[in-house]
């Protein structure tokens, strides 16, 4: 048995660049599922462009980055490498959209210092209040548009309980390619109105 989880260990601890790049895949295809739910388009504001895809892709990545944030070199490295894949996933959109490779390469320096400021932005509302929280998405997930008040606390409320979800997760789950975001906000319209689950 002591042999067993040894060896156990030492493949972990040597868990190679396919095998990260794997893991990471797995984590992308993750964040994308959950940020293309219809909910956040259709009943809660957020933009359904191109740019309301990125931030929606933005946020969520965030409470991957975040958890994986000062755990270690193994951390690091598959951080890295979900980086990549949102990275290379753009490019690749852009690519479709017809864009040659000088407005591509402009195009992602533009995304990567975006994609960079809000992490940052996020990281820092959460040490605050929830004003603080609103207001981190007002100015970068609904930065193009002009949000009902009650979308915006109910994306709020979300965000926060995607980092404490985060937060309780185990880093293993994580080095798996395993994890959980929050349920969706409770979002129940009757008679052509919207109510926003605050939980």
């Amino acid at each position: 048995m002591a042999q067993s989880a040894l060896g156990g260990l030492i493949s972990r601890l040597l868990q190679g660049p396919g095998e990260t790049k794997q893991v990471a895949e797995k984590l992308f295809n993750r964040v994308v599922a959950q940020a293309r739910e219809r909910v956040f388009y259709e009943r809660l504001g957020v933009p359904d462009t191109v740019d309301g895809r990125f931030d929606m892709m933005a946020l969520h990545t965030f409470l991957v980055f975040q958890r994986l944030k000062g755990q270690g070199d193994r951390s690091a490295v598959l951080s890295q490498a979900l980086y990549d894949a949102l990275i290379n996933d753009m490019e690749a959109s852009l690519r479709q959209l017809g864009a040659g490779d000088i407005g591509v390469g402009k195009r992602i320096r533009v995304m990567t210092e975006a994609l960079q400021g809000r992490i940052n932005a996020y990281e820092k509302a959460l040490a605050g209040s929830p004003i603080e929280i609103e207001g981190a998405l007002r100015r970068n997930l609904y930065g193009t548009t002009d949000p009902d008040m009650d979308a915006v606390r109910a994306v709020a409320n979300y965000l926060r309980r995607g980092k404490d979800l985060a937060d309780s997760q185990p880093i293993d789950r994580l080095m798996r390619g395993i994890f959980d975001f929050p349920s969706l906000p409770n979002v129940a319209g009757s008679s052509g109105q919207s109510s926003y689950g605050l939980d």
